[in-house]
């Protein structure tokens, strides 16, 4: 079986506005790279990676490391709050997706190392350069940003 797992999902754009719009996304996940992280890539080609983890303790309760927040919205729904130089994209995705997905990613997971716990990777950004974009990893957060408009 492969290390890497990908899953096509769609999620939800909140915008401003009073409409969403349903958004292809992909959830990939390899063991061989770092078995500790998850890439979410939103359209457009920006491929968001962060640890499993946060997105595991997201779905019970609100959490936040660097750029990135998750919280559970009731019970069905996730949102995952993206922050970067370019402003702040915010997504809602069905909370059974991401069980699913992280339920394949511990299938692949190798055994934790023996030398202690290690620390989760910061949240980093990233624009794949096959779409003609220049690639920018660990975006900060700039205060005061105004939130994607779609």
């Amino acid at each position: 079986m492969s290390p890497v797992i990908e899953e096509h999902a769609r999620a939800r754009l909140i915008t401003d506005g009073p409409l969403t719009r349903p958004v292809p996304v992909d959830l990939r996940y390899d063991a061989t790279e770092d078995p500790r992280t998850v890439h979410i890539t939103l359209p457009g080609g920006t491929d968001w990676a962060f640890g499993r983890d946060l997105l595991e303790r997201g779905l019970r309760t609100p959490i936040e490391r660097g750029a990135v927040r998750v919280w559970p919205c009731g019970r069905t729904q996730l949102i995952v709050e993206l922050h970067s130089t370019d402003g702040v994209e915010v997504f809602q995705f069905e909370i059974r997706t991401l069980i699913r997905f992280l339920a394949r990613t511990r299938t692949q997971t190798p055994a934790a190392p023996t030398d202690g716990v290690r620390e989760p990777q910061p949240p980093s950004r990233t624009t794949r350069p096959d779409k003609g974009v220049t690639q920018e990893k660990g975006a900060r957060p700039e205060r005061g940003t105004q939130p994607a408009r779609g």
